[in-house]
């Protein structure tokens, strides 16, 4: 029992000790820069269908309402509150370019 943990031992670490160090590819500020920029752009254009939906779901029930205040209060809220998510998306799509043009600038990309 004793020679079968030694020889796990050593064939679990000999494999460790036989390879050659992997340094990380360097990469420069646009490169990571470009990444992030694709990442908000895909997150504001899916945040921006969602969005859409809200608004089809919305409208959906503010016009099978027929005329109930509760439902016609939960289609205004939902309208609104898709409106202002929306809102929020672009707001932080257009400032996050601000950032990036910016970025640019002073780092020299």
């Amino acid at each position: 029992m004793k020679h079968i943990k030694t020889y796990i031992a050593i064939s679990a670490g000999l494999p460790l000790s036989l390879v050659s160090p992997v340094y990380a590819a360097t990469a420069g500020i646009s490169q990571v820069q470009t990444f992030l920029q694709n990442t908000i752009t895909a997150v504001a254009g899916l945040a921006g269908l969602v969005a859409t939906g809200f608004f089809v779901v919305g409208g959906l029930r503010y016009i099978t309402s027929s005329g109930n205040p509760q439902n016609l209060e939960k289609a205004k809220r939902t309208i609104f509150f898709s409106a202002a998510g929306l809102a929020i998306t672009i707001a932080a799509f257009v400032l996050s370019n601000i950032v990036s043009g910016l970025a640019t600038n002073a780092f020299g990309g």
